[in-house]
């Protein structure tokens, strides 16, 4: 199994429209940064976390002509507004995108996309195949199996994805004691981290890091990062070897 880190970018992504910071500025690739959203891919499944704005650009970037499902962490725009470009895999196969998120969430995409969901959908128009999921509750998309864990994004509801040893959880601020057993043994974590400062619905860097060092993974990538963290070179300089601030296109190998 291996995961694709699509964008590690906070809602604005990184550069910043207008922004003139030294992270704005850099000529550093891994300090571009598109909106979160990451690929899953065994021999036999992939799946996708999350269709934001930047999805078609991440998808041609990754090279992606396959894709068997889509998993939704929550409905904020840099998560789902990207949905519409669903369609050339429906074209490719010909039947309709299962996609896998809360209940709830699955009633705000289909007032979001209402046109995909009508009656008489007009010809060209996305399909997906809606399915309702659980914290707590795992579920398969082919042979890959996948564990939903709720985080507190503040005080909205957030879904994480375990896939065996490895766990990927972004708009963190809190995680119930519940669910935070359910992290127990990850080798590999994804985490958000949003910059230094406190913030009332994301996990800063100080928090992020005591998460890690809580549920002790072999080794940690933060994601979901601001242009306030920093430079990437110079922040990975003052972490710790096994803890590090992910880049776009990243390939990591369970």
């Amino acid at each position: 199994m291996k995961i694709t880190l699509l964008g590690t970018g906070t809602s604005q992504g990184v550069p910043v429209i207008g922004c003139r910071c030294e992270v704005c500025l850099s000529g550093d690739p891994h300090d571009q940064r598109l909106r979160t959203a990451a690929l899953v891919e065994t021999d036999e499944v992939t799946v996708v976390i999350d269709v934001g704005p930047d999805f078609r650009q991440q998808m041609l970037r990754a090279d992606v002509n396959s894709l068997d499902a889509v998993l939704i962490t929550h409905e904020h725009n840099d998560h789902i507004i990207g949905m519409d470009d669903v369609r050339p895999f429906n074209f490719l196969y010909k039947k309709a995108m299962p996609v896998h998120a809360s209940a709830e969430v699955l009633e705000m995409l289909k007032e979001r996309f209402a046109y995909a969901f009508s009656a008489r959908p007009y010809p060209g128009a996305p399909a997906f195949s809606m399915s309702a999921i659980s914290k707590g509750r795992p579920f398969s998309v082919g042979s890959l199996n996948i564990l939903p864990i709720e985080v507190m994004h503040g005080s909205l509801p957030v879904l994480g994805f375990r896939f065996g040893p490895l766990a990927y959880i972004t708009d963190a601020k809190t995680i119930a004691g519940d669910q935070l057993a359910l992290l127990e043994g990850v080798e590999v974590l994804i985490l958000n981290a949003l910059h230094h400062k406190e913030h009332y619905s994301h996990l800063n860097l100080e928090g992020a890091l005591a998460l890690i060092e809580q549920l002790s993974p072999r080794e940690a990538w933060l994601t979901h990062i601001s242009h306030s963290m920093g430079l990437h070179r110079e922040i990975n300089q003052q972490l710790p070897d096994h803890i590090q601030l992910a880049h776009d296109t990243q390939v990591i190998e369970i």
